[in-house]
């Protein structure tokens, strides 16, 4: 896996349903950043992070982060045409870009070869005033660990 050694929060497996695919039989564009953030979120939660300490308005609990993670930039290349029934994994390497942003670049691969690519550039804004703001200490903790052990 080009030298990158993930812990197993950082690779994931999924299996392309028949309602990923479009009319031609592969998978929907669409398709590969619902499962790019798919695999981000449950990276987080793996790595031992909840969904109320990273997304505002997920619980009524003290400790909402108050702090939002939009999207502000996204972009996807494929080398091959995705099926319904093949088993992908999926490869998560993070990358803070500096204190109010990372980017989450997913790789995809079908038997080691890779087949897909997304990049997903967030920004750390607060929820209330929509300002830029300093990443929450929970997601510095994950890219901390993240670039930890890709560059172990």
């Amino acid at each position: 896996m080009s030298g990158i050694k993930p812990k197993t929060w950082l690779l994931l497996q999924r299996t392309v349903r028949f309602g990923d695919t479009d009319a031609a039989g592969v998978m929907h564009f669409a398709n590969l950043f619902r499962w790019s953030h798919e695999a981000w979120e449950e990276s987080l939660y793996s790595f031992g992070l909840s969904a109320h300490e990273i997304f505002p308005g997920c619980s009524d609990k003290v400790g909402d982060p108050g702090v939002a993670l939009p999207v502000l930039h996204a972009h996807a290349d494929f080398w091959s045409p995705l099926k319904a029934g093949e088993v992908l994994f999926v490869e998560l390497i993070p990358h803070r870009l500096d204190k109010d942003s990372f980017q989450v670049k997913s790789r995809f691969k079908r038997d080691q070869v890779e087949v897909a690519q997304s990049l997903i550039h967030h920004v750390s804004i607060n929820a209330k005033t929509r300002q830029r703001c300093a990443l929450p200490r929970c997601i510095d903790l994950w890219l901390e660990a993240s670039s930890a052990t890709i560059n172990s």
